[in-house]
């Protein structure tokens, strides 16, 4: 098995494809005008309107962002790129702080209320994990 993406459901898949153009410095690749993706050399990031979860099944478009997973990014340095996020991300949940674990680290959300974490390995132990 190999985990090939993450696709985000958003309520204004413009917005949302704009935001992580913004935050991620890549360009979203457009299928149809309901679904984007960002790729990178280890993910996608697939971005779809709330109309293709209609072809799953009904009732499955009332949803809001999720408080319970975070899609998580490894950058060059967490407290740079607060200064560049906090004008871009309406809520930032945590500004830079380094964990327990070794990251520093930087929570905020989509434009959907999804959690975004850009984090920075700071220890010995964690800078060797992602060597």
């Amino acid at each position: 098995m190999k985990l090939t993406s993450l696709r985000i459901i958003s309520k204004d898949i413009k917005a949302a494809v704009e935001f992580y153009e913004k935050i991620s410095g890549i360009t979203a690749r457009w299928y149809t005008e309901d679904f984007a993706e960002f790729s990178t050399n280890s993910i996608t990031i697939a971005i779809g309107s709330a109309k293709t979860m209609q072809m799953f099944s009904e009732g499955l478009t009332d949803f809001a962002g999720t408080k319970s997973t975070i899609i998580e990014f490894l950058v060059k340095n967490v407290d740079e790129e607060y200064e560049r996020i906090k004008s871009i991300a309406s809520e930032i949940i945590q500004e830079p702080t380094t964990m327990p674990w070794g990251n520093r680290s930087l929570l905020f959300c989509d434009p959907d209320g999804n959690m975004i974490n850009f984090f920075t390995p700071v220890s010995v132990e964690a800078i060797k994990k992602f060597s």
